[in-house]
């Protein structure tokens, strides 16, 4: 059989495939879509609660980025408690030398959303994350990697919680 006459076979596959995926399209809605409000304007009303320490400080500035990064200043609907925990694993240990030769950062976030009026949480949930640093003999070059992963976690988490809490707000926004 030529090429010319398997053209009708293959032109009715092309329109069926793009009937198919045009048909299929309207099935999914993105996450940010209006429905009576937009997913941006319920995610930039939430105020997120002072964190305490170093970590809690950078992990508060990426979480307010991150749900509000337009600057206005929306009346705030939610609020935002954290609850995070650090620890540091070493894996490698250089047998010569008795010093680890790399460090995980591990932070684990509990966060809690609450509605601005009181009442019972709306949402709930946890997150970790794992930044990996590398250790030297020199005390000052591993404060700062360490502070570096900590950056790092903190970022991670913030698209994390970002990404959980529009999750949970969408879920109720789609409840009857």
């Amino acid at each position: 059989m030529s090429w010319s006459e398997s053209l009708p076979s293959r032109l009715l596959a092309a329109v069926l495939l793009a009937g198919t995926a045009g048909g299929l399209g309207g099935c999914f809605a993105p996450l940010y879509a209006a429905r009576g409000g937009t997913m941006g304007e319920d995610l930039r009303a939430i105020a997120v609660d002072p964190v305490p320490d170093r970590l809690g400080h950078y992990l508060r500035d990426e979480l307010i980025t991150d749900l509000n990064g337009t600057g206005s200043r929306p009346a705030p609907r939610y609020r935002l408690q954290l609850s995070t925990a650090e620890r540091v694993q070493t894996a490698l240990v250089d047998i010569t030398t008795q010093r680890a030769q790399d460090a995980t950062v591990v932070t684990d976030v509990t966060w809690t959303l609450l509605p601005i009026e009181g009442g019972p949480p709306v949402a709930k949930g946890t997150t970790t994350s794992f930044a990996t640093y590398d250790r030297s003999s020199q005390r000052f070059a591993n404060i700062r990697a360490a502070r570096d992963a900590e950056i790092r976690d903190a970022k991670v988490l913030a698209d994390q919680l970002t990404t959980q809490i529009a999750a949970k707000i969408g879920g109720l926004r789609a409840a009857p």
